[in-house]
């Protein structure tokens, strides 16, 4: 590639390729040093594969072959320089801030999102999606099996999941539709309980779906062809408060559920197993990764030696790995998969959001967030995002330990998500038909009071921050002295 055969180090002359594997093992600043010592080894510091290496060791870019990039260099210094941007506009939120709106008249039951398409269920039976990746807010709606005969209003939507490629809908009558996010809008598989479903499951990665109806718990998932069965109908012995799945798993679906004090691994092959029951000691939030599940457990004071804690166990060993947490409150929430290695976050009803080591089983810190509780949570390397039962969304640093700033709605938020560049919160009702308002008329300030809502904050600026702005109030200059409250309204020194 280059037409240097030999490269001078210090008295001896190497070749080309084994001075690139001593070369490797340089960092970009040792890389940048060893530039400036002759034209050899400036060429030699600047090779596209000890640059595409860097790049790839810092998780950039992971997609993309050595071919796809000219400079490999000026690569990482963008990709450095675009994470050192999104930082500063989280800690300053500065970005676009827009609500998911819908019709007057109908009240938001549940959410969820995964990588920035957001999925909601509404009392009216209406399901929608949002893609907030392409900035694009046109909600459709996917279509439900027509209940039988058609008559009768809807039911409300109890329960909604999604993942890269499925949504699924659970409602009030027990009914399961499930859809495909590459087919469209009509509804791929469904089924009926005969109960009302308590919980519903998605795998993260897969298209294994669970319900708990009653004292049953059942998997589908399709098979090769797109058929989909049954691989595990299993029978528990008390009513499910809390179900996940087991991402990751090869074979048959892997199911974690909670039955009040009684946590259950539910495998096709061992269908009874118990995983951790303590009389009762109920459970009060559930997560689960791929090889661990962490859930919180509430003791009733007797003994003053165990106060509520978080318990660890290894699904693989079915062993309880650690305990972490003494706390007076019980543990409303708790997030493992979307974690760093090694730590989980937790939050609790004495008010405070923390932070757990794993390894040496303590708190790296505590966080006073919410006057009413803690009710949903996600933490990534230097970052909390928490919301509370009275409404707020707050954003911590992590290792300060101080709150970086907050956002007030007024319903409890019950669904966190973010990644590197945006967040999405939803604010859902706790009452789904409220007595003695004209909530059913067009009446938008008492539809606004009762409905709940979901935000979306995007912290890529350079797209959006113009666009979030009327034209005709947009500032001339670039750059504003001093703070301009994250909006680029014209002062009077412009011109306008």
């Amino acid at each position: 590639q280059n037409e240097i055969n030999e490269v001078p180090f210090f008295d001896v002359q190497l070749p080309y390729e084994l001075a690139l594997k001593i070369f490797q093992y340089l960092g970009k600043a040792e890389l940048g040093r060893c530039a400036q010592v002759s034209r050899t080894w400036k060429i030699l510091a600047e090779d596209e594969v000890l640059w595409y290496r860097l790049c790839q060791e810092e998780g950039y870019l992971l997609d993309m072959s050595i071919s796809d990039h000219s400079c490999w260099k000026l690569a990482l210094k963008n990709c450095r320089a675009r994470e050192h941007m999104l930082k500063t506009n989280w800690k300053n939120r500065v970005g676009a801030v827009s609500q998911l709106r819908y019709e007057p008249g109908r009240v938001l039951c549940d959410v969820h999102s995964c990588d920035g398409v957001v999925m909601a269920g509404y009392t009216s039976g209406e399901v929608r999606l949002w893609d907030t990746r392409t900035w694009d807010y046109t909600a459709p709606v996917l279509a439900a099996v027509p209940g039988p005969g058609g008559a009768g209003a809807p039911p409300h939507v109890s329960f909604v999941r999604i993942n890269g490629s499925l949504a699924v809908a659970a409602y009030e009558d027990g009914t399961v539709s499930v859809w495909s996010l590459l087919l469209g809008k009509e509804p791929i598989h469904h089924f009926q309980h005969n109960q009302r479903i308590q919980a519903l499951a998605l795998a993260p990665g897969g298209t294994a779906l669970a319900t708990a109806s009653g004292f049953q718990v059942k998997v589908e998932s399709p098979d090769d062809k797109g058929f989909w069965q049954t691989p595990g109908t299993f029978e528990i012995q008390k009513l499910v408060n809390f179900l996940n799945l087991v991402p990751d798993v090869t074979g048959s679906p892997v199911a974690v559920a909670a039955a009040e004090d009684i946590v259950y691994l539910l495998k096709a092959e061992d269908p009874g197993k118990v995983l951790h029951s303590v009389y009762g000691q109920p459970v009060t939030c559930l997560d689960v990764s791929a090889r661990e599940a962490a859930f919180g457990i509430k003791t009733f004071g007797w003994l003053l030696n165990e106060p509520n804690q978080i318990l660890l166990y290894n699904l693989e060993t079915n062993q309880c790995v650690t305990k972490v947490g003494n706390s007076i409150g019980d543990f409303s929430c708790v997030n493992l998969h979307n974690s760093p290695p090694n730590m989980l976050v937790a939050g609790n009803k004495d008010r405070r959001v923390r932070v757990f080591d794993v390894r040496r089983g303590e708190a790296v810190c505590s966080l006073y967030a919410h006057q009413l509780g803690v009710s949903a949570v996600q933490m990534d390397e230097w970052k909390v995002v928490s919301g509370g039962e009275e409404g707020l969304v707050c954003v911590w640093d992590q290792r300060m330990g101080t709150k970086l700033w907050e956002m007030h709605a007024r319903h409890p938020v019950r669904h966190v998500w973010f990644n590197s560049h945006s967040l999405i919160t939803a604010n859902i009702p706790e009452e789904k038909n409220p007595r003695g308002s004209s909530i059913t008329e067009d009446d938008p300030s008492v539809h606004r009071k009762y409905r709940g809502i979901i935000h979306c904050y995007e912290f890529s600026v350079e797209q959006l921050a113009v666009e979030s702005v009327l034209p005709i109030c947009r500032s001339s200059y670039d750059e504003l002295t001093g703070y301009n409250y994250n909006i680029g309204l014209a002062v009077p020194y412009d011109s306008i």
